[in-house]
């Protein structure tokens, strides 16, 4: 969502959005509505040991995230390093997909994120937005560039570092 906030607010400073393990929102819905369709297609035992709660105060309450160890090795790190699982365990703080504000805001514009080059990596064995997903949101959205990632979790940094930095500078000398 910071990615698409960035690109409708200052289209002619992109050249190109890159996606990666990313939620990739349209113009045509509420920034929300991706965030509500993944959180929907994923039945309730596919979260594991994640904690959802709500916070904030009567009226305006919003939900927060913690993914616990057991998601973390299966669903987002599974072909990663183990040192970098370990390390994500220590560093893991809850966080928020904001689906409460992003329903409210204003829907990302054709003339500023519609307007830039779209481009969405898919990591082929990424287990928290499965390939299913990642296509019908590309399709939703308009993606102009697709790349595909064979052996990477939904951490490629971690699990196919060296096809990362190959398809980010494939996309540097297409769109510079």
């Amino acid at each position: 969502m910071s990615l698409a906030l960035a690109a409708d607010k200052f289209p002619e400073k992109i050249s190109a959005a890159v996606f990666l393990t990313a939620l990739m929102p349209d113009t045509t819905h509420q920034p929300s509505y991706v965030l509500k369709q993944f959180r929907s297609s994923i039945p309730e035992e596919d979260w594991l040991d994640t904690q959802l709660k709500t916070f904030g105060k009567p009226g305006k309450l919003l939900t927060s995230f913690f993914f616990g160890p057991e998601f973390l090795a299966a669903r987002l790190y599974q072909l990663s390093p183990k040192e970098d699982q370990e390390l994500a365990k220590i560093m893991m703080r809850p966080g928020s997909l904001f689906i409460e504000d992003l329903a409210t805001a204003d829907k990302f514009t054709d003339e500023g994120y519609g307007s830039i080059v779209r481009v969405y990596v898919v990591c082929k064995q990424d287990l928290l937005i499965p390939e299913e997903f990642q296509r019908r949101m590309m399709k939703n959205a308009g993606a102009q560039h697709v790349m595909e990632i064979d052996g990477a979790d939904h951490m490629p940094m971690f699990s196919e570092p060296q096809k990362l930095s190959d398809c980010l500078i494939e996309v540097a000398a297409k769109y510079a």
